[in-house]
């Protein structure tokens, strides 16, 4: 299937799959960037560099947030763009 023959739906599938997959490399850069935090925060507050640090992390955290919000209204569109099931008495 091209791009071109590519429902609405299809695209939406594909643009969470893409979401879902930053979501989790988003989680993990926000762990890990957590963690060099807590080893480093006496440190870098004596080079007056933790101000940088701590930048960083609300903006991983508000991106893993942006993220999140995304996937859902993704999930929703889905959803409204499933076709109706074909009727029972329709078919008879």
């Amino acid at each position: 299937m091209t791009s071109d023959s590519k429902t609405p739906l299809d695209h939406v599938h594909d643009t969470l799959l893409q979401l879902k997959e930053m979501r989790h490399y988003s989680k993990n850069n926000v762990e890990l960037l957590t963690t060099q935090w807590l080893l480093f925060d006496g440190e870098l507050s004596k080079l007056k560099r933790a101000a940088s640090f701590e930048d960083l992390m609300t903006r991983q955290g508000e991106f893993y947030d942006a993220v999140e919000t995304a996937i859902a209204d993704l999930e929703a569109l889905s959803v409204e763009l499933q076709p109706a099931p074909e009727d029972d008495a329709a078919k008879a």
